[in-house]
């Protein structure tokens, strides 16, 4: 009964140690991770990385992860010269095969989120235009100064923001030969239409393109977008992603 009672606890505390270290080993692996992204991604912000499933060693000493969640904030997606700040970007990837130095890897498929701000999609639009929550998905609100024939006008316009492909060959490129993704702002109607001048000068600085995916960190392409109070929501998805280091 003695000698039960001490397996017993031999056994507890062998396996209190073993979690304790797998524990260690995976908050160890999450910090490189964190590092090497936001080395590679060049970050303004921080990256946070979690590595599930239990126990971690083995999967390590397996070099295959079964997910991994990402969360970075402050990324400056640069496309065509241009800056867009996403607020912050969500994604898991799942099937995670590491490379042999355990430096990187690559996920056979990933999902995510990413979030535009107002002001940053102010500031995204180079125009001067003010862009604020619409009232509706899709919707936002474009407000905007111009001069026509020595007056300035101030006028609003409730657009609607899309996600469009991108001809092949347009705007540099996402991958090989062009193709990708556009985010595009076109007003649904201007105040004072038939007036000469006033469409065309309100438009120059209401409607807007801007290409986000070859500026996407992680090779995250983009698939969908929304909008409510807080900004603009992109949906995310990519095969065969490399994860840092790779």
């Amino acid at each position: 009964m003695r000698f039960l009672r001490f397996v017993v606890i031999i056994t507890v505390v062998l396996g209190g140690l073993f979690v304790a270290a797998d524990r260690f080993a995976v908050g160890y692996a999450e910090d490189r991770l964190a590092d090497r992204i936001q080395a590679r991604q060049g970050l303004a912000g921080s990256a946070e990385v979690d590595i599930h499933g239990f126990p971690f060693l083995t999967q390590a000493l397996s070099h295959d992860l079964e997910r991994v969640d990402l969360k970075l904030k402050g990324v400056d997606a640069v496309a065509d010269g241009r800056k867009t700040r996403l607020t912050q970007l969500d994604a898991t990837f799942r099937g995670v095969k590491l490379n042999g130095d355990y430096s990187g890897g690559t996920a056979q498929r990933a999902e995510g989120s990413a979030l535009i701000t107002y002001p940053d999609l102010t500031e995204a639009s180079q125009s001067g235009a003010k862009l604020t929550y619409g009232g509706a998905p899709d919707k936002v609100k474009v407000t905007a100064s111009v001069n026509v024939l020595g007056q300035t006008f101030t006028r609003s316009v409730v657009s609607t923001i899309t996600l469009v492909d991108a001809k092949e060959g347009q705007g540099g490129g996402a991958g090989k030969g062009g193709g990708g993704k556009f985010v595009r702002v076109r007003a649904d109607a201007v105040p004072g239409e038939g007036i000469p001048g006033i469409e065309s000068a309100v438009r120059k600085k209401t409607d807007f393109d801007r290409r986000l995916d070859d500026g996407l960190p992680v090779g995250l392409q983009l698939t969908g977008l929304t909008s409510d109070e807080s900004g603009i929501h992109l949906k995310l998805s990519g095969t065969d992603l490399a994860l840092a280091g790779s």
